[in-house]
């Protein structure tokens, strides 16, 4: 993989991170709020490599839903071994259920394949600063993408 938005395969988004000084706390692993912007920024370009083929697709969705954005409306989180700077990280994520206004993802912070941080998180659909439903055009992009599959 060498793409900076990560690659979508077999049902999972994969997205490389390198650990900077800037994402380490005094003691010189990764602060805890660290594993949030790197979850935050593959959930991002995992829907953007989802419209990335179908721009069309993101067009139609906003002529429906003007000013439409995903927002974390809940997140399970399970911190299991530290990071430190210059780890190269893989962040998985998948998606589980895509269901009316929300999409419920599973994702892992890995080193070498060795799950670091786990989290399962709830994002909403919003629209106009309400939780809407999810158009069927990106509800039918998003279950395409979320084959059933474990992100091991």
């Amino acid at each position: 993989m060498n793409t900076l938005d990560g690659e979508i395969s077999d049902g999972r988004h994969r997205q490389l991170v390198r650990v900077y000084y800037e994402d380490t706390d005094f003691s010189g692993v990764v602060y805890h709020a660290s594993y949030l912007r790197f979850m935050e920024r593959s959930r991002t370009n995992y829907l953007r490599l989802l419209g990335a083929d179908q721009r069309a697709l993101f067009e139609a969705v906003a002529a429906e839903a003007p000013g439409f954005a995903f927002v974390v409306r809940s997140m399970q989180i399970d911190f299991r071994r530290p990071a430190r700077m210059d780890d190269l990280l893989e962040i998985v994520t998948v998606s589980h259920e895509v269901k009316g206004a929300s999409m419920l993802l599973h994702q892992r912070v890995e080193r070498s394949g060795e799950c670091l941080v786990e989290a399962t998180v709830q994002v909403a659909f919003v629209s106009g600063g309400r939780a809407r439903p999810i158009p069927k055009a990106l509800r039918t992009a998003l279950g395409a993408a979320a084959k059933p599959a474990e992100p091991g």
